[in-house]
């Protein structure tokens, strides 16, 4: 999952929906700019002027030009943890996670082209993928910290254990909710690469499905 890599955490709020907006623009004028004419030959001033703000406004959102084409949403690992954390007790942890992301990956369809262009920007500039992938990381772990915490509170929808009296958590997630969100991260990968080879076979959601499916069935060998 590339997700994060802004400043600003997602929230409520005219003020906050300003901010999220414009941090979308400067990273879609980032995008589109580096598919143009590559990622090393987009400058800070041209992103600023293709999305209608200040350098200066640029620096509000990013440490750094590169910052700007790492990942496309900055919020959305966040809101899949928080959707995660919220899911009926019934459903199981893959179940949850599966409807925690389906719910969150509506916007890469719609998005198709955007996707595209910063998939294609990420493998014409191997510095970038590997920020990429860091990134991936780091919500990889977010994301194994959220599981294990909805398995402590016993998948109690909104429900998790409280914090220590220090604030910090130092309990490691533990293997299962580990290698669930690796395999989530790997799913979404899959589903996302799979879709943008071939958008006219099927609806970007069928094939997340589809690949959710076949883990829960624990990837038995197709017949064909």
């Amino acid at each position: 999952m590339h997700f994060m890599t802004g400043k600003d955490t997602a929230g409520g709020g005219l003020r906050e929906r300003k901010k999220r907006a414009t941090r979308a623009a400067l990273t879609e004028a980032a995008v589109r700019l580096a598919a143009e004419q590559g990622a090393d030959q987009v400058t800070v001033e041209a992103i600023s002027a293709a999305a209608g703000v200040s350098v200066r406004t640029f620096f509000n959102y990013f440490d750094s030009r590169d910052d700007a084409f790492v990942v496309v949403d900055a919020d959305a690992s966040e809101r899949v943890r928080r959707s995660l954390l919220a899911a009926p007790p019934g459903l199981s942890s893959l179940e949850a996670l599966r409807e925690a992301l389906a719910t969150e990956l509506r916007e890469a369809e719609r998005q198709h082209e955007l996707w595209s262009l910063h998939a294609r920007v990420l493998r014409a500039s191997p510095h970038l993928l590997v920020r990429n992938l860091g990134a991936q990381m780091a919500d990889e772990t977010g994301l194994a910290e959220a599981i294990a915490a909805r398995i402590r509170a016993g998948g109690r929808a909104g429900e998790t254990p409280a914090p220590p009296e220090d604030g910090v958590d130092r309990a490691a997630p533990g293997l299962y909710p580990r290698l669930l969100a690796a395999v989530a991260g790997a799913a979404v990968r899959v589903s996302v690469q799979h879709w943008c080879e071939r958008p006219d076979d099927a609806a970007f959601a069928d094939v997340f499905h589809e690949v959710f499916a076949l883990l829960a069935a624990g990837l038995p060998t197709p017949a064909r």
